[in-house]
Order: structure tokens, then C-alpha cells, then sequence
């Protein structure tokens, strides 16, 4: 009856060792899927990165992340580009800096994305990068802040209330550094819901923009009038993805926003905390056709 037992009950071993394998294999399929996903998710976003084409171009964060964590064969795959779109020339020579990307709340997030699986969370900074993309190829000399905002309200014993103050020194440093800085973009994002910052035009999703001009601001006619003018090209070119001039002045607010630094100085709220990273990027893409629009004007 022994002899008769052991086999049997090795068998059974046999039997659950095959499940477990075949069980782990299985998850490791799976896992390698679901990387597969992961990494196409933001093809979008990948592709737009990983399109430079202009020569000495310093990497951003994000192409470093999306380098080290796609292979090869998917940067092949990922050739989508919206060179033609945008009809962008190369940049042939340096410009001397004009236009000044900046972002007083600098931690400001979007949906978690693919990247958030690499420790990088995209952020509003996100939006200076495309825009420092497609600005400069259109010929237009930039420079995006990389200062650490946060740091600097450390620094100085400041709470996040004081992020403007923070961003200040900032372009007063900018602006002796670089003389030539003419327009100053603050790019922000609303704390609203998705289905308040999302709009559908020609069958692609974008993150809605919100303008804010502050009142308190002494010279704010002029600011206004030139954010109007940008907004109104939005309209004119993308029905429906702006939506307006946000006037703010009072208790509880700023209501100077750093404004009256420049009188091209403008404060942009491109999505919510719920748009997606490809959301974000046709609006950015938007933003900056018609921001050239109205500088060539």
C-alpha cells in the first residue's frame, strides 16, 4: 500500500509545481504587457519629445525619462509628429532671448501618467518645454526658468501664499541677465474637474485655457489688452478651447499676478488636475500657433 501511495503523491507535486510555474509565467506575461502599455500610453507626448531636430538642444527631464525607459523598437514605432502641423522651420542660429516661460506654482499636476511609474509626474512645467520646442524653431530666442520655486520660498521664510513673490525675483533676475526678454508667460492649471477643463474640437480632446488678468495691477489696461489679443486668436482658431479672461482683484487674491512687471506679461491656466498629458500637449501645440500668430502680427 506504500509503494502504491508515493507515486501518487508525487504526482500531485508534479502537478502543483507545473501550476505555479504556469501561474508564473502567466504574471510575468502579464507584467510585460502591462510595461508595453505603460510605455505606449503617452505615445503622444513620447513622440512630440522625442522629435528634436534642432541641433544643441539641451534635454528636458521628461526626453531623459522617456529615452532610458522606451526601446529602440518603440522610439521606431513612435514616429508620429506634428512637424507638418505646425510647419515649424529649423532653427538655423541663436536668437537673443524674448519670450520668458515660468511657472509661480511649480508643482501644479496632471492626470498620473506613464511616467509617474518612473518617479516623474508631469507638471505644469511640462507646458514650458513644448513651448520652448515649437517657439524656437519658429525662430524666437526663449528661456524656460528652472529655479526651484519651492527652494526659494525656504529660503526665505515664506509660505506657498508668497509663490509670486518667489517667481519675481526670478524675472527681475532674468531680465538683467537677458535684456532682451520681452514677453513673460506664467503657466498655471485650474483645480476644477475634468469635465470642466476639456473640450472636444475636430474630433481631438484639449485642455481648456483660462486667462487671468489682475486688477490691482495699476497699468492692467495694457496687460489686458494684450491678453485679449491672444485670447481672441484662440477663438478665432480653436472655437471653444478658451474660456475667457478671468478679471480678479479684492480680498483674497493677488490680484497683480506680477503683471506689472511687463505689460506683456500673462498668466495662462492650461487644463486641470484630471487632463491628460496628450490633452495638455494638442493645447500647448494650440497655444503657441496662436501666440506666434499674434507676435507676427
Amino acid at each position: 500500500m506504500k509503494k502504491e501511495f508515493k507515486p501518487k503523491k508525487k504526482r500531485k507535486k508534479r502537478i502543483l509545481l507545473f501550476l505555479l510555474l504556469a501561474l508564473g509565467i502567466g504574471v510575468f506575461i502579464n507584467q510585460t504587457l502591462e510595461k508595453s502599455k505603460i510605455e505606449m500610453k503617452d505615445q503622444e507626448l513620447v513622440s512630440f519629445i522625442t522629435n528634436n531636430t534642432y541641433p544643441n538642444k539641451r534635454e528636458t527631464f521628461l526626453k531623459q525619462v522617456v529615452q532610458s525607459t522606451l526601446s529602440k523598437n518603440h522610439l521606431e514605432i513612435l514616429q508620429e509628429t506634428y512637424q507638418e502641423e505646425m510647419n515649424i522651420p529649423l532653427k538655423k542660429e541663436e536668437n537673443p532671448p524674448q519670450i520668458y516661460l515660468y511657472n509661480s506654482h511649480q508643482t501644479e499636476e496632471y492626470a498620473a501618467s506613464n511616467f509617474a511609474e518612473y518617479m516623474v509626474v508631469p507638471t505644469v512645467q511640462m507646458n514650458n518645454y513644448i513651448l520652448e520646442d515649437i517657439l524656437e524653431k519658429n525662430g524666437y530666442g526663449v528661456i524656460v526658468e528652472t529655479a526651484s520655486i519651492k527652494d526659494i520660498l525656504a529660503n526665505n521664510g515664506w509660505n506657498y501664499s508668497g509663490s509670486y513673490l518667489a517667481s519675481r525675483t526670478l524675472l527681475e533676475n532674468a531680465i538683467i541677465t537677458h535684456p532682451s526678454l520681452t514677453y513673460f508667460i506664467d503657466i498655471h492649471r485650474d483645480s476644477l474637474e475634468k469635465r470642466r477643463t476639456t473640450v472636444t474640437i475636430d474630433e481631438k480632446d484639449y485642455a481648456t485655457i483660462l486667462f487671468i488678468v489682475g486688477l490691482e495691477n495699476p497699468n492692467y489696461e495694457e496687460n489686458l489688452h494684450f491678453t485679449e489679443t491672444i485670447e481672441k486668436k484662440i477663438q478665432e482658431n480653436y472655437p471653444g478651447l478658451s474660456k475667457g479672461i478671468y478679471k480678479k482683484s479684492g480680498p483674497g487674491v493677488n490680484g497683480v499676478y506680477n503683471q506689472d512687471f511687463s505689460p506683456h506679461t500673462i498668466l495662462v491656466e492650461i487644463g486641470g488636475y484630471q487632463n491628460t498629458t496628450s490633452e495638455v500637449l494638442n493645447t500647448s501645440i494650440a497655444f503657441a500657433k496662436c501666440f506666434l500668430e499674434v507676435l507676427h502680427e
